[in-house]
C-alpha cells in the first residue's frame, strides 16, 4: 500500500483529503506542523508528500527545501496564493506539482495518481547513459557530472534521463509535459522552464553555453549531441 503524508494545519482541508485518498486505497498519515513533516519523512518511508504552502512554524516552502536534502520523495504543494511567484518559487525548491485552493478532490487524486504511477513505473530500459561528462545511473537512480554526484529531484532525474536518451531530438515543451509529468498534469509549459533551469543549475551549465541541455528556439529543448 502506497504511503502519503499530508501536511496542513486547516484540519477541515486534512480529513477532506485524507478521506478521499483513503479511498482510493493510499494509507495515510498526516502533521500539521512543518517542521514535524521535516522529521517525520527522515526517519519514516513515503511515496508521497502533500504539503501546505502556508504552515505555522517552518513554512511549506522550508520545509520543501528541507525534505529535499534527504529525499526525492515526490512533493505536492498546496496554496491558497494564486501568485505565480510563489508556485515558481515551490518547484525551484523541489516540488514536482501544486494545486491552488480551493481545490476538487478529484483533481488532488488525479494529481496524485499521476505522479505515483510514473514514480513506480516499471523501466524497461536500465542501461547507464554515459557522456564525456556525464553519467547516469537509470537503475540507482544517480547522476555523475565529472565523477562528482549531483543530487535530483524525481522529475528532474526523470526530465534528464528522457532527454539524454534522446541526443540531438527536440522535444516541444508540452511533449515533456506528458513523458515527464503525465497526461493527466494540469500545469502549464512553464513547468517545464522552471525544472530545465533548476536541472541546467544542478549540473553546473552556463545558461549561454550549455553543455547538456540546450534551448531550441520556438520549440524546447534538447540533449546535446556535442
Amino acid at each position: 500500500m502506497q504511503r502519503v503524508l499530508v501536511v496542513d494545519d486547516e484540519t477541515a482541508i486534512v480529513e477532506l483529503v485524507q478521506y478521499h485518498l483513503t479511498r482510493e486505497g493510499y494509507q495515510v498519515a498526516t502533521e500539521d506542523n512543518g517542521q514535524r513533516a521535516v522529521e517525520r519523512v527522515a526517519r519514516e518511508p513515503f511515496d508521497l508528500v502533500i504539503l501546505d504552502l502556508m504552515l505555522p512554524g517552518l513554512s511549506g516552502l522550508d520545509a520543501c527545501r528541507a525534505i529535499r536534502q534527504s529525499t526525492d520523495v515526490p512533493i505536492i504543494m498546496l496554496t491558497a496564493r494564486k501568485d505565480e511567484v510563489d508556485r515558481v518559487l515551490g518547484l525551484e525548491l523541489g516540488a514536482d506539482d501544486y494545486v491552488t485552493k480551493p481545490f476538487s478532490p478529484r483533481e488532488l487524486i488525479a494529481r496524485v495518481k499521476a505522479i505515483l504511477r510514473r514514480s513506480h513505473k516499471v523501466r524497461d530500459d536500465h542501461d547507464d547513459i554515459r557522456y564525456p561528462h556525464l553519467a547516469i545511473d537509470v537503475e540507482r537512480r544517480s547522476v555523475e557530472v565529472d565523477q562528482q554526484e549531483v543530487n535530483l529531484t524525481f522529475t528532474e532525474f526523470e526530465l534528464l534521463t528522457i532527454l539524454a536518451k534522446n541526443p540531438g531530438r527536440a522535444f516541444s515543451r508540452d511533449e515533456l509535459l506528458v513523458r515527464v509529468w503525465g497526461e493527466d498534469f494540469y500545469g502549464d509549459s512553464r513547468t517545464v522552464d522552471v525544472h530545465v533551469r533548476h536541472l541546467r543549475e544542478k549540473l553546473g551549465e552556463d545558461p549561454q553555453q550549455p553543455r547538456f541541455i540546450e534551448t531550441v528556439r520556438g520549440v524546447g529543448y534538447r540533449f546535446s549531441e556535442k
